[in-house]
């Protein structure tokens, strides 16, 4: 009695364990950076597990009250239903404006 007490005790352990995330596992494939200083930057990377992201920001109105860095940019992924999602961007003054076949647009 007292063996099969242990043996569903162990069995519960076992399930109750985290699962692996292959996402854990993800290497880099693929990274490039450019950073021109305070007049802008670029970068983009891919990884192992299918996420990739590219990105550039540029100074606008240097110099002004109305500088900002504005910044245009996508990234993908694979979603859990097997789907690659790309979400296109620009970020400036109008804040964050993202596009994608999946998001809801106006």
């Amino acid at each position: 009695m007292k063996m099969l007490v242990l043996f569903f005790a162990l069995f519960a352990v076992a399930l109750a364990a985290p699962q692996s995330n292959p996402d854990a596992q993800a290497q880099v494939l693929k990274y490039d950076s450019d950073n021109a200083g305070i007049d802008g930057y670029n970068f983009n990377f891919e990884t192992s597990n299918g996420i990739s992201q590219q990105e550039q920001g540029t100074l606008q109105n240097a110099g002004s009250e109305n500088e900002i860095m504005q910044v245009r940019g996508s990234y993908s992924f694979t979603g859990a239903d097997g789907v690659v999602y790309t979400v296109t961007y620009i970020a400036d003054e109008n804040g964050f404006q993202p596009q994608g076949a999946h998001l809801p647009s106006k």
